[in-house]
């Protein structure tokens, strides 16, 4: 996709940033010239115009019927929830609703920021042998998941992509793909951050640059559930 209307540096840094394409070092230098520069914030919403008119033609897609029984034998086995399971939503009506809504996000940039307040709420996501641990502390005043990633990584030419799955939701929604760097910040938007507590965070593999659909399409690599410290 060619940047709109303009096809300057700034234009393509603008469509990177919008895409989750750069890192944590890149991200912080745009976000500071953000701040400074309303030309560069007009690429930037020109950018997000465009990607919001391509989750309006995203279609419902079922994700392969392994995952279910993946998250719910690694994770939820040992759990009893009230209602239905937590990944309920891979039938029914519920799919397209999730579709609709978590395409938006996914696309949609996220601003990385320095924690400014104590992390309230963490989550443990491991694989059963450990061979992928990621920890996520969120601090709720200042709406900031902190990632750190204690073991392993993305496959070649993979990425992994964390999911919020929120308590009653009809389905997860990403908070975006995983940086390379081991550790991260990311803002979450206020009405995901209202559904943090008491809900499930799950890591994917995927293409990337993220699922090209808005729900997980690749394998559940390790789920935790999110515990008040």
């Amino acid at each position: 996709m060619t940047a709109p209307e303009d096809h300057s540096e700034d234009a393509a840094l603008a469509g990177e940033y919008a895409l989750h394409l750069l890192d944590a070092e890149a991200r912080l230098t745009f976000e500071k010239r953000l701040a400074q520069e309303p030309d560069l914030r007009r690429l930037l919403r020109e950018w997000e115009e465009q990607l919001a008119l391509l989750a309006e033609d995203v279609k419902p897609v079922a994700p392969p019927a392994s995952i279910k029984t993946r998250v719910e034998q690694r994770l939820f086995a040992a759990e009893k929830r009230s209602g239905r399971a937590v990944w309920g939503w891979f039938a029914g009506a519920g799919l397209a609703a999730a579709v609709a809504v978590a395409a938006v996000v996914v696309i949609l940039p996220r601003v990385t920021v320095p924690p400014m307040a104590e992390p309230s709420y963490v989550a443990e996501m491991a694989a059963e042998d450990r061979s992928l641990v990621v920890v996520a502390r969120f601090a709720p005043e200042t709406a900031t998941l902190q990632i750190e990633r204690q073991a392993g990584a993305a496959a070649p030419g993979r990425a992994l992509e964390l999911w919020l799955i929120a308590d009653g939701a009809p389905g997860p929604v990403s908070l975006g793909v995983l940086p390379g760097d081991s550790a991260a910040n990311i803002r979450v938007p206020e009405d995901l951050a209202a559904q943090i507590a008491g809900g499930t965070f799950a890591i994917t593999d995927e293409p990337p640059g993220g699922s090209p659909t808005g729900l997980p399409t690749g394998a559940v690599l390790a789920a935790g559930a999110v515990q008040e410290i």
